[in-house]
């Protein structure tokens, strides 16, 4: 079979399940299958062929799910439910609004700050969305902010969970493209800070030329010494643990390298102890916390199980190299290469979540910009800053149907669109950013690296 028709076969298998209603791991693991029967059955019965194929598909994927690399996903999510379920979330927010003191439109500037740590922490865009919204909205509406200014803070910081380490996509995109997951969680950290400093300078001019938009109110008086106390208990505890983090995952004099397994259970003991501190602790919310991140392992292990065994088929069955070799011939300027794949991506998202489009677009994408010699943690860092941008595309951004189920009542899902569009205009610019100044995505893991080496 031509390897066009290879490719047809699979992603038209996947793609029709999804139409009709089916899961998306459900959809990849009938077409591997599917897959595994055709091409790695080899001759004989058709029963013998799905025998083998599915034999070799189990023993492949089995053996990438049971790796060690994929023991941070988990544990990245227990440290993100825990520190939702034991209300620490909702100490920090607290704390930084305090801090905000008159500043105007302070509440989106907290949701900002705040949704910026928060994301840090967690790694969950819906679960960074959904705190926010559930925590803010309301507290905005009443204070008479137009919906836009409360909505749209919200979406844009939601998508900085992917970006700011410990980003759970960023570890699964990280694995599924088999780069090293420490280089791209610190590559992620400058992006994420850049995005919600934009945010905050568009909110500031926004606020200027609508002072409307945000209404100024009193609020009591806070002396510096009682703001430094504030920051000390309330804010510099929750973001020193993934300060640890990353200084454990990356290494340093003071501190040793470790796996990025190992940084992860710190980071979940780190959280367990805060809560056990400031007495939030107890078997309710730790229960929780393990009943939510174990549902969400689940699922991301079924789908890392779908890409892999899904990334092998395509290259069993010749498609990555055909199409590889196929793009390749055009003779494209590799920028045009790029701009066509983030173009895919922005299109994907109005219609996929950012699970499956990892699933389709990882097994082809990163074998290409392979091919055009690009850097694989700056291409990654473009892949989940389009991740970012798709989680508020209409018709489908996840981001906008967990604020429609937040939102005050009477707002239209047409409201909510339109205020996540400055966000994403801010992403974009983000994105032209990194391109023309690549080093942006790469300078600190490279920065970082010479360090190591040099105290090596």
């Amino acid at each position: 079979m031509e390897w066009y028709w290879a490719l047809a076969l699979l992603f038209g298998t996947i793609l029709f399940l999804m139409l009709i209603g089916f899961p998306v791991g459900l959809a990849f693991l009938v077409a591997n299958v599917v897959g595994a029967a055709y091409f790695m059955g080899g001759s004989g019965t058709t029963m013998e062929q799905i025998d083998r194929g599915v034999g070799i598909l189990l023993r492949n994927g089995f053996d990438f799910i049971t790796s060690f690399y994929i023991v941070p996903i988990p544990m990245f999510l227990l440290m993100g439910e825990l520190f939702f379920y034991t209300g620490l979330a909702n100490r920090m927010f607290d704390g930084i609004d305090k801090l905000m003191g008159k500043t105007p439109g302070r509440l989106s500037y907290v949701t900002v700050a705040g949704g910026t740590a928060f994301a840090a922490l967690s790694g969950s865009s819906m679960g960074s969305a959904a705190l926010l919204g559930t925590v803010m909205v309301p507290e905005m509406v009443r204070r008479g902010y137009k919906k836009y200014m409360a909505i749209g803070p919200i979406l844009g910081t939601g998508g900085i969970a992917i970006l700011i380490p410990p980003s759970a996509l960023g570890v699964l995109l990280g694995t599924l493209a088999e780069l090293d997951i420490g280089a791209l969680l610190i590559a992620g950290i400058l992006p994420g800070l850049i995005l919600a400093a934009m945010y905050a300078v568009f909110i500031f001019i926004r606020v200027r030329l609508d002072p409307g938009a945000a209404p100024t109110y009193e609020v009591p008086y806070i002396s510096p010494l009682r703001r430094l106390g504030i920051f000390c208990t309330e804010v510099l505890p929750m973001m020193s643990v993934i300060v640890a983090v990353i200084l454990l995952t990356v290494g340093t004099p003071i501190t040793p390298k470790v796996a990025p397994s190992e940084s992860a259970a710190y980071g979940c003991v780190a959280v367990i102890a805060l809560a056990a501190i400031y007495r939030k602790l107890n078997w309710t919310s730790f229960w929780k916390s393990v009943e939510a991140a174990t549902r969400i392992t689940i699922m991301a292990l079924l789908i890392i199980f779908g890409s892999q065994t899904f990334s092998a088929i395509l290259s069993f069955s010749g498609a990555s190299a055909g199409l590889i070799k196929w793009a390749t011939a055009f003779n494209l300027d590799p920028m045009v290469m790029l701009l066509i794949m983030f173009g895919i991506l922005l299109v994907l998202g109005c219609f996929m979540d950012q699970l499956s489009m990892m699933l389709l677009t990882v097994p082809i994408f990163f074998p290409l910009a392979k091919t055009f010699g690009w850097d694989p943690i700056w291409f990654a860092i473009i892949v989940m800053m389009s991740l970012e941008i798709s989680f508020t595309t209409p018709p489908f951004g996840l981001l906008l149907f967990v604020m429609q189920g937040i939102a005050p009542p009477g707002t239209t899902f047409w409201e909510i669109c339109r205020a996540a569009v400055p966000y994403m205009i801010c992403a974009i610019i983000l994105v032209a950013l990194i391109v023309v100044a690549p080093a942006i995505a790469t300078w600190l893991p490279e920065l970082i690296g010479d360090y190591k080496t040099q105290w090596r």
